[in-house]
């Protein structure tokens, strides 16, 4: 694949470096605000910043393995799915990612599309 095909299909946001670890890095797109995470193992995942049980902001929660908890009302979110960890339900909206050589990338049409 070439450079010129992956900038049109992925969009860089930050390097790894300038996400803490076991905390999140918030961006702003036509998507809506993100908030990028990274795990200690360095895994990275990236959740549009609203918890979906009141619309907390998921980038203040507590990282722990693949999890963030909310920091309202303490709901688990799968960090790789958005989703609610039972018995809650409800999903924030995901993002793909990809990492390359520290640099973090996201699905360009994914961060383009609203998701209210």
């Amino acid at each position: 694949m070439s450079n010129t095909s992956t900038n049109q299909i992925w969009q860089k946001v930050t390097s790894v470096d300038e996400i803490p670890v076991l905390g999140s890095r918030i961006i702003h797109a036509p998507a809506g605000q993100i908030a990028i995470f990274r795990n200690s193992e360095d895994e990275v995942f990236a959740v549009l910043d609203k918890c979906p049980h009141k619309g907390g902001p998921l980038s203040q929660g507590i990282v722990f393995g693949k999890t963030v908890t909310c920091p309202l009302h303490s709901w688990n979110i799968d960090l790789s799915t958005g989703c609610a960890i039972a018995p809650d339900e409800g999903c924030a909206k995901s993002f793909e990612v990809k990492v390359e050589s520290g640099v973090v990338w996201l699905n360009r049409q994914e961060l383009d599309t609203s998701h209210g």
